[in-house]
């Protein structure tokens, strides 16, 4: 194993000392080990670094050399840790997030004005996608997974439970009718998604328990945002989380068919890297973030949410947001 900084190190300490058996002894070594060091630095050098005489140790010109190059960047490398250690203790630097489309666009982006008026030190690298990633290859902090989650070394904390729909428009109801029974599907145009780890089938409650039905349509998508929209352009149904359709039923956009059929359930989790060292931006960002997305698939808007975050009181902060750009 290569140890030339510990090398470096036994040998600044011999300079300091003025003879092998002193460094020796201050290092808990003894003259001959230390001695080795000395030699091995020598052999890959090919210089002398020390003229040795039976009184003293005397630097050659290259070991003057070698001592000042050594000082230096051994406080550079003590520089790079202080500075490390305390950028993992401080609310700075970047966090990459990854989160599902719709999650990330109806949940997490409405947060990130407040979240970095708190933390204005703090960039977001923020990746949307339905695709599942890995959090070690792709260097994520945070990823939001909605589903069933993988035995792993990461940590889990809980956000909530998400709740499945089947919509239509009303437009599509009216030109094709409304389907009264889970048989009624394989006559209707059923949009889902093209993932590798999806299949052509909707979980659906039948006599009690949930069945997987086999559904087909004229589209297959890698998001839930392109199957809502063409929802709502009445091309066909679609079965989508409730947080993703709720303002849309709300305004007559959606409509909900075969009601209470669609009742599976999934869990939605932040997944991270745990551990003592969690930096600080990471956690102060989990800390903001997860009880405000509860809140959200809870049905509880940003202004409910900060009632209920601040004690009852809202204090106003567009002023504050109109005085700086907080990114694009």
């Amino acid at each position: 194993m290569d140890n030339r900084i510990g090398e470096m190190q036994v040998f600044l300490r011999v300079v300091e000392a003025g003879s092998y058996s002193e460094a020796a002894r201050r290092l808990l070594m003894t003259p001959s080990t230390v001695s080795k060091l000395i030699g091995r630095i020598e052999v890959r050098l090919g210089v002398r670094l020390f003229e040795r005489s039976t009184r003293r140790l005397c630097l050659t010109s290259e070991g003057r050399m070698y001592y000042e190059k050594s000082l230096a960047l051994l406080a550079e490398l003590d520089g790079i840790e202080r500075g490390i250690s305390r950028g993992a203790a401080t609310a700075g630097g970047t966090i990459r997030v990854n989160v599902t489309v719709s999650f990330g666009i109806l949940g997490l982006e409405p947060l990130l004005p407040g979240f970095w008026e708190a933390h204005p030190d703090i960039v977001v690298d923020l990746s949307l996608s339905d695709e599942i990633v890995d959090l070690y290859l792709d260097r994520t902090d945070v990823a939001f997974r909605v589903g069933p989650l993988q035995d792993s070394a990461l940590v889990a904390r809980r956000i909530g439970v998400v709740k499945r729909r089947i919509v239509a428009s009303p437009d599509y109801i009216n030109r094709l009718g409304e389907p009264k029974r889970v048989e009624d599907l394989s006559g209707h145009n059923c949009l889902g998604f093209n993932f590798r780890r999806s299949a052509p089938v909707w979980p659906l409650k039948e006599s009690g328990r949930i069945v997987d039905r086999a559904v087909s349509g004229s589209l297959l998508a890698n998001n839930a945002q392109t199957l809502r929209r063409m929802a709502i352009a009445g091309i066909g149904l679609a079965r989508l989380a409730d947080y993703h359709i709720r303002d849309d039923m709300a305004a007559g956009r959606l409509v909900e068919v075969l009601e209470g059929t669609a009742g599976d359930e999934e869990q939605v989790h932040a997944l991270y890297h745990g551990g003592p060292r969690l930096p600080f931006r990471v956690k102060v960002f989990l800390d903001f973030v997860c009880p405000r997305l509860t809140d959200f698939m809870e049905g509880r808007t940003l202004g409910q949410q900060a009632v209920q975050l601040s004690g009852g009181k809202i204090a106003s902060s567009s002023a504050r947001r109109s005085s700086r750009n907080v990114g694009s």
